[in-house]
């Protein structure tokens, strides 16, 4: 098993950061199952000012498969209901969406 990292960088409005956070604070467990189910391990998100990221490690062997059956999720799709208005939509290289992938350019495994 190849643990593949990735990581994302959104960008929440100014007047829903206090939303996104308190979201946080109660994840759904059917949310998290599916995260878990979808081969989604380590996965953290991390804000400064109007600026989140998030860091996840994939531990299945099917990238595209695995995250087209989260996006399926029903409950998945009533969460970000509630949390994709709390971002700016922003163009980055040639997509517009709320998490951006992030090049990875140091790793240190230690």
């Amino acid at each position: 098993m190849v643990r593949q990292r990735f990581g994302q960088v959104g960008k929440l409005k100014a007047n829903k950061v206090e939303e996104y956070v308190h979201l946080h604070t109660q994840v759904w467990p059917e949310v998290l199952e599916m995260i878990e189910n979808c081969n989604i391990k380590n996965y953290s998100i991390f804000r400064a000012g109007l600026y989140v990221f998030s860091y996840y490690e994939y531990t299945g062997e099917n990238y595209e498969k695995d995250m087209k059956q989260m996006e399926a999720d029903l409950a998945t799709r009533r969460w970000w209901r509630h949390t994709h208005p709390c971002f700016d939509i922003y163009a980055m290289g040639c997509d517009s969406k709320f998490f951006h992938d992030m090049e990875s350019i140091f790793y240190f495994r230690g």
